[in-house]
């Protein structure tokens, strides 16, 4: 289980809808035991994806999917920012316990991609947007047979 506050969720929510109709992304920071996640920020993070930095061997990929692949429907968290954050993380004592990122005009379901680029342990909330707007919010995590699981989200008073 994932615990957020009505305020984080709506930061998630503002951020997607900021940045439609591509995808915007983010990291959770917070505390995690055994089976409990808890957030206590919301940090968004500027979606860095190109095809370069995402697809290892692009001679693979037609040039017609090659055109398909955009911030629409990909994200990344520039290297560089990540280490930042684990830094920040590391002097308050807290940790990154997942990524957040949106899915403009698609369902809240974890794509081929999603699952690629998965780490254990991490939850992983999508935020789905139609027209721009945000109609259904998701937390999944990666389980050892490399398949998704919805985690539940509950909402702090």
């Amino acid at each position: 289980m994932i615990y957020l506050s009505q305020t984080q969720l709506q930061q998630i929510h503002d951020h997607a809808e900021s940045t439609y109709p591509e995808e915007c992304c983010g990291l959770l920071l917070g505390t995690l035991t055994k089976n409990t996640k808890m957030v206590l920020e919301v940090r968004e993070a500027e979606n860095n994806w190109t095809p370069s930095n995402r697809i290892n061997n692009l001679d693979n990929i037609s040039t017609a999917n090659k055109q398909k692949l955009s911030k629409k429907n990909r994200f990344s968290i520039a290297p560089d920012v990540l280490l930042q954050v684990q830094k920040d993380c590391r002097e308050r004592q807290i940790n990154i316990i997942g990524i957040y990122h949106s899915h403009p005009n698609s369902p809240a379901i974890p794509s081929a991609f999603d699952r690629e680029i998965a780490w254990l342990e991490y939850s992983y909330i999508i935020a789905s947007l139609t027209n721009g707007k945000t109609t259904d919010v998701k937390s999944w995590q990666l389980q050892e047979n490399r398949q998704f699981q919805v985690e539940k989200i509950a909402i702090l008073a």
